[in-house]
């Protein structure tokens, strides 16, 4: 059965520091990218971070780029985002995709709450 599980969100200030897990199982993780996504009230879902199967490459998004930085442990199968410099409008549901384009595959874990405020 596959499984994505997140967590580590809560309640911060802003300027403070999270950081986010997400535990896999049931799938090969190694030849998987993940990604974070995140969702607002009333938004879209929007891509935050990805990296590479191996690890080697990362992307971010505009709004987050200099303050987040993902990153994967493939022997824990546990893909990270550590958030610094948080702001209210990361405030969201934070949601980890498990993708392998080239098979069709695509797996998403519920979600974790992250809200900024003080």
């Amino acid at each position: 059965q596959v499984q994505l599980v997140e967590s580590g969100g809560g309640l911060v200030e802003p300027g403070g520091s999270l950081r986010l897990s997400c535990a896999a199982s049931g799938f090969t993780f190694s030849r998987f990218a993940m990604r974070w996504y995140r969702q607002a009230p009333g938004k879209e879902r929007e891509l935050v971070a990805g990296i590479t199967s191996g690890g080697g490459s990362t992307n971010y998004g505009d709004h987050v780029k200099g303050r987040f930085t993902i990153s994967r442990d493939n022997a824990k199968k546990t893909v990270y985002l550590q958030m610094n410099s948080l702001k209210p409008e990361d405030t969201a549901v934070y949601y980890c995709n498990a993708n392998r384009g080239s098979y069709s595959l695509e797996y998403w874990g519920q979600g974790t709450q992250v809200t900024v405020s003080s």
